[in-house]
């Protein structure tokens, strides 16, 4: 998801979005410790993904104090 996807969500949107993320990331996580997955590259595009959701929560929190 790109930053520009994510700045047009709404925040409850992106709350939402971000914890649906985040279980896929530990469910992902969790498969890869049992079995090898077939494209690890994954793990790092949703950990880079939750983290740019996380940055623009943060960022709509500073802007509104």
């Amino acid at each position: 998801m790109k930053i520009l996807e994510i700045r047009e969500l709404s925040t409850s949107d992106l709350v939402e979005r971000m914890n649906a993320e985040l279980v896929n990331y530990n469910q992902l996580n969790l498969n890869h410790s049992i079995s090898p997955l077939d494209n690890p590259a994954q793990i790092k595009h949703l950990r880079r993904t939750i983290a740019r959701m996380k940055s623009e929560l943060r960022h709509r929190e500073l802007i509104n104090k």
